[in-house]
């Protein structure tokens, strides 16, 4: 089969492997779409140090066509979006079969798009924050995959205002399609706001901007941390000061909860996979790459070129 493997250059070869065999308690897919997302320019940069050659690729779509021991057979032929730790660059991969979520008739390329991005934004919603009807919600990085999604999901909870945080101008005006109230450049924050506070803040960037964040919060107001975009600095929090003012500041891992908690994350995948297939959110792929162009997808991802979701077509 051809995959994509990450070599000691950090450069991406397309190779020819032998297809992978599932283990106990996993499906082997047929892969038609595989989606791009952060955790590849964090695994091309070396922030997760893996050994090399790599076969890269966590979120897929594509079709069972092998199952493990434990699995029942039926399975085969089910079309399915998938989350895993590796090889979703490749004509087949492996992965959990409790982590292989049947689509229906969802199509195979918007079920791609779904990834890992998804059950994020509906965990930091719904499952870590809470957001409550009435809340207002901030969210950084508002035009890429899971703060489009989180925005979507947070006006389904009932907050009353949505505010974004982008990098350009063209972004916020890709992010204002997503239900925000207001959606600001990233130099205008915070001062925009004037003495705006929020019950929930989304933080993927850290920083300055999760310093600035904890300033933002209302009373009992809540910011999950899920990300360093910006620096991996630490941030120091005075835990006196959370007390005194009912603030929580929490992270959300979801690749730690797909190892430790895996029917979790799929509870969550599913929620949000029912809602996009209800027509309650959208998805949206704005770029679609080969299978030898994933350098091109990656760097873009990097450099903030993109927004919304980016899938590379392997079948």
């Amino acid at each position: 089969m051809k995959a994509v493997l990450l070599d000691t250059d950090d450069h991406y070869q397309v190779a020819e492997l032998d297809e992978p065999t599932p283990g106990p308690g996993q499906v082997g897919i047929r892969v038609a779409y595989a989606g791009i997302q952060w955790g590849d320019t964090m695994v091309r940069d070396g922030h997760f140090p893996v050994p090399r050659p790599f076969a890269p690729g966590f979120e897929a779509s594509g079709h069972i066509i092998t199952v493990g021991e434990g699995i029942d057979a039926a399975r085969v032929g089910e079309p399915v979006a998938v989350l895993t730790t590796s090889g979703a660059y490749a004509e087949v991969v492996v992965a959990p079969a409790v982590l292989a979520l049947g689509i229906g008739d969802l199509p195979l390329r918007t079920a791609a798009g779904l990834g890992w991005g998804a059950p994020t934004a509906y965990d930091l919603i719904n499952t870590a924050t809470r957001v409550r009807p009435d809340e207002s919600v901030l969210i950084h990085a508002a035009a890429g995959s899971v703060g489009t999604l989180a925005a979507q999901f947070a006006h389904l909870a009932g907050a009353s205002r949505i505010v974004g945080v982008v990098g350009s101008a063209a972004r916020a005006d890709y992010a204002a399609q997503f239900g925000y109230d207001q959606v600001l450049l990233r130099e205008e924050f915070p001062a925009k706001l004037g003495d705006d506070k929020f019950d929930v803040i989304l933080d993927p960037v850290g920083g300055p901007t999760r310093h600035t964040g904890l300033e933002r919060l209302a009373a009992h107001g809540r910011l999950v941390a899920y990300g360093n975009l910006g620096t991996y600095e630490p941030v120091l929090a005075d835990t006196n000061d959370l007390l005194m003012h009912g603030k929580s500041l929490m992270t959300y891992n979801s690749n730690l909860l797909g190892q430790t908690h895996p029917e979790r994350l799929a509870e969550s995948a599913r929620h949000a996979l029912d809602l996009v297939a209800d027509g309650h959110v959208r998805v949206d792929i704005t770029a679609e790459y080969d299978l030898t162009d994933l350098a091109l997808g990656v760097q873009r991802l990097a450099e903030g070129g993109t927004h919304g979701k980016s899938i590379l077509r392997v079948a």
